[in-house]
């Protein structure tokens, strides 16, 4: 029974005005097709600079101009295919778009792969005196700075270009584990208490996991689980293959571990990630006081994964999307009327968001875009709260790219990720704020506490597990060795053990497949520790707003358009938080204790 037989639209049932809009890219295939053999036409015009960046200051600002004018075009191919790809993985046209973009990536890469070589051969000194000499290179001096620090892991120009040519195949294996779990799965339907079957889909098992009926919250928690064990072969040599792809690179740069090349690209001492699993081990007895508090709140005899998402009150609101948008867009006034104007007008006008299920859609949501377009925003809404906080979310995305994109050069006009998880979830703490104060309704609170309590779940708990699990993985992959399904469940299951603790109730199998269900977070190299990072300096940050601290929204905004002109922890201390220290996330467990206190408080009794 195909997924679209039991109740997802086809793609193309979709009404326009809930997709995003690719035309304001490109208007037709046609334009974007023709674009693209004219950039694969251009790309060999950059050759001409082979050997000369050493000529003359005007020589290497001429390089930069006509390099970074190309990439960004390639950068709109991309994201024009992505659109359609990301929307409907069963469609072969959408992916053969993604295919021609991305091959046409590896290639400018491959293609400009001489020039960080030639300008370390020039030696900081010359570069330094070009950039006072030259005005169009005037804004090159961090650049410069970072080029510096990278310098021991810049190979010779031969080597870069290869580098550049295998970035392709290399994508090949994350590309089929988003394949299979998108495209190929088809999950057996779940049985709800009364014997009625529900789909289970990308698009539908969060909602699913969110129903009262117990009965039907194990049946698909179970049919997600199983769907993922039956192909667990495939998806672990996927995965191990991601890794080795990491290791290389990582040995291919002489870095001392992938996790270590992974942070360095963000300027990340390796430090933080070791003191984040520090302290989330040393805070877990917040979590099991947490399993303990829910548990007498749904009146249950036991808990199990599939109860995290259950509702604590039979009444949640439904939150339709406009609803949740003026919600979000009221929670986040205290950013000033220009940013929820920027944003209302995104959603509305411009059409930044695709909203809802549909058969073969991308799991999950995400925010994208590239310099010169709007952003984009891919949502599975369920008219619930849980799917407004995720749009507050992605609009802390959206926000933070445009603001980066207006205020920055080409060199600047990407964020690293560290950063971004920050401005996504300050928009979530400052809805979840406001909402708390404004609506004493006891359902509703409850309602809001749950939805609360799954995004710490997710970037306090699952990020940090699974955190811990791509470190194994990797330092296994490292020492020679190659998991198979079974060993990485092995390993995840005992994670997880110890991160549950002894009062939920464990399905081994079931629990430890998990990793094989972030089909895109694990091949992102030591991505996922980040959320929580990002989730303590957003709560750093919101606190001092909403306390309406002096110039805290000022440096916040500030920050917003720091793109990557400022090195990321330089630019969260500047905005006023510090991530070198364990303070923040210690704090931010503060935030969720007392969550807990005021979900043991409306429930006491019960």
């Amino acid at each position: 029974m195909s997924q679209t037989a039991v109740g997802l639209p086809q793609r193309a049932e979709i009404q326009p005005e809930h997709t995003w809009d690719a035309t304001s890219i490109f208007p037709t295939d046609a334009a974007w097709d023709a674009e693209l053999t004219a950039i694969a036409g251009d790309l060999p015009t950059l050759e001409r600079f082979r050997g000369r960046l050493g000529e003359s200051p005007a020589t290497l600002a001429d390089w930069f101009a006509q390099s970074e004018e190309l990439t960004r075009r390639i950068g709109h191919a991309y994201i024009y295919a992505s659109l359609f790809h990301e929307t409907d993985t069963a469609d072969g046209a959408a992916k053969a778009k993604v295919d021609r973009a991305l091959g046409l990536y590896a290639r400018g890469a491959a293609t400009m792969s001489f020039a960080q070589p030639e300008m370390l051969a020039l030696g900081f000194a010359t570069l330094r005196r070009w950039v006072t000499e030259e005005p169009r290179l005037a804004g090159y001096a961090h650049a410069i700075d970072q080029l510096e620090r990278r310098q021991a892991h810049v190979r010779s120009a031969e080597v870069e270009e290869l580098l550049g040519m295998v970035m392709e195949p290399f994508e090949g294996a994350a590309a089929t584990h988003g394949i299979l779990a998108n495209a190929d799965l088809v999950f057996r339907p779940a049985l709800d208490s009364d014997g009625k079957e529900h789909t289970v889909a990308q698009g539908t098992i969060d909602a699913l996991l969110g129903q009262t009926d117990r009965a039907l919250r194990r049946a698909a928690w179970e049919s997600y689980a199983d769907g993922h064990l039956g192909l667990k072969n495939t998806m672990a040599n996927c995965l191990a293959t991601g890794v080795k792809g990491h290791v290389f690179n990582a040995r291919a740069r002489r870095y001392d571990s992938a996790l270590e090349a992974s942070l360095a690209t963000n300027f990340i001492p390796t430090e933080v990630f070791h003191q984040l699993i520090a302290a989330f081990k040393e805070h877990l007895p917040i979590w099991h006081r947490y399993w303990a508090v829910r548990q007498r709140a749904l009146g249950q005899d036991e808990i199990a994964p599939y109860d995290i998402w259950a509702p604590l009150t039979p009444n949640p609101p439904r939150v339709p999307f406009d609803r949740a948008l003026a919600m979000v867009a009221d929670g986040l006034a205290p950013l000033g009327e220009e940013y929820v104007a920027t944003m209302l007008r995104g959603v509305a006008e411009q059409r930044w968001v695709d909203k809802y299920p549909n058969a073969g859609k991308r799991a999950g949501a995400f925010s994208s875009g590239f310099q010169g377009t709007h952003p984009f925003i891919l949502l599975n809404a369920t008219d619930d709260l849980e799917s407004m906080s995720t749009l507050a979310h992605e609009l802390g995305h959206s926000l933070h790219s445009l603001a980066t994109w207006r205020a920055q050069p080409a060199v600047y006009a990407e964020y690293s990720i560290f950063v971004a998880e920050v401005a996504s979830n300050l928009n979530q703490a400052l809805v979840r704020a406001h909402l708390f104060a404004q609506d004493p309704d006891r359902d509703f609170q409850l309602a809001l506490i749950n939805e609360a309590m799954s995004n710490f779940h997710r970037y306090f708990f699952l990020m940090p597990t699974l955190a811990r699990f791509e470190l194994a993985l990797h330092e296994r992959i490292e020492a020679g060795e190659t998991p198979s399904a079974d060993e990485m469940n092995a390993i995840l299951t005992d994670l997880f053990r110890e991160a549950y603790g002894p009062g939920v109730t464990i399905d081994a199998k079931r629990v430890g497949i998990t990793w094989a269900e972030f089909s895109t977070h694990l091949y992102a190299d030591f991505y996922v520790y980040q959320y929580a990072t990002g989730l303590a300096g957003a709560h750093a940050l919101a606190e001092g707003i909403l306390a309406g601290q002096p110039g805290a929204v000022e440096r916040y905004l500030t920050f917003l358009s720091a793109g990557s002109s400022v090195y990321p922890l330089d630019a969260l201390k500047a905005a006023g938080v510090d991530l070198t220290t364990p303070t923040p996330v210690r704090q931010t467990f503060g935030v969720l204790e007392r969550l807990v206190d005021r979900l043991e408080a409306l429930t006491a009794g019960e």
